[in-house]
């Protein structure tokens, strides 16, 4: 009993010990869980890949904080079984800031575990085409949605932390793909990826 007291008195000695802020640096896996529709039928598929993230937090108390999370990805995109055959779409870039109210679990603890809640902006821009395609140009709306979070970080005994952290964005664009003599050609695509995290953090 003793022990277990004096455990909880020294991590929470150690979280008070830290400000505010807190930033963590990741790897992140962007996994599409897509579905589409189109015009010409079939249905758009877009790459998995994987890119670094950071993330800035600010905490209200130990166990509430607001996560503004950022990242620059590339996909890949192509229309696969459609009334013209499968079409490599080319490059997209996105920009998805996603900004999360997270609840930590154990503040001062070893192992501690927080769940997020939140939303998501994604700025699509400078579109590429693949060479010698049929394609004019290609063009993506912005998107706003959600998205879920959950991960834990791990102390190390020193100022620096490790982190894995899961999340779900709900992501949808409205494409348009100018194809010329062919015409143009409309898809409504619903991104929705997992992004799965490891990293490292330091709060200030």
């Amino acid at each position: 009993m003793v022990l277990a007291t004096t455990t909880l008195c020294s991590g929470a000695a150690i979280a008070e010990d830290y400000g505010p802020w807190q930033v963590r640096f990741r790897a992140i896996i962007v996994q599409p869980d897509e579905s589409s529709s189109t015009s010409i039928g079939g249905f758009t598929d877009h790459s998995t890949q994987i890119v670094p993230e950071m993330d800035i937090s600010y905490f209200f108390n130990e166990n509430i904080s607001l996560e503004l999370i950022l990242a620059v990805i590339k996909h890949q995109g192509k229309t696969n079984n459609t009334a013209i055959g499968d079409l490599a779409v080319g490059g997209v870039w996105l920009l998805p800031p996603t900004l999360t109210l997270q609840y930590h679990v154990a503040p001062g603890a070893m192992f501690n575990p927080y769940f997020g809640a939140g939303v998501n902006y994604t700025i699509f821009f400078s579109e590429s085409l693949p060479a010698g395609s049929p394609l004019v140009s290609v063009d993506h709306s912005d998107s706003f949605g959600f998205a879920l979070q959950s991960g834990v970080d791990i102390q190390t005994g020193s100022d620096w932390f490790l982190n894995l952290d899961v999340k779900k964005v709900w992501i949808q664009t409205d494409a348009t793909l100018d194809a010329g003599a062919l015409g143009i050609v409309t898809a409504d695509v619903s991104l929705d990826p997992w992004v799965f995290g490891v990293g490292v953090g330091r709060r200030f």
